[in-house]
């Protein structure tokens, strides 16, 4: 399911406050490394439920994210 525009631009990492990139399934923060799942259109940006990415994943996630 795809998230707004509006949405996407104003979101950030709770655990950072930097922006997130949306990869069509998920936010991800690169600069951290976490992904953050989105549940039936709505972002869950908690620290505690983010999933930290290793090397592989990363690299598919930014692959995603400039398809998105």
């Amino acid at each position: 399911m795809a998230l707004d525009d509006t949405l996407k631009a104003i979101l950030v990492c709770p655990q950072d406050r930097g922006p997130l990139v949306y990869t069509g399934d998920a936010l991800y923060n690169p600069r951290l490394r976490r992904k953050y799942r989105i549940d039936d259109g709505i972002p869950v940006l908690l620290v505690d439920e983010a999933v930290t990415v290793d090397d592989d994943e990363h690299q598919r996630l930014m692959s995603a994210a400039e398809q998105a």
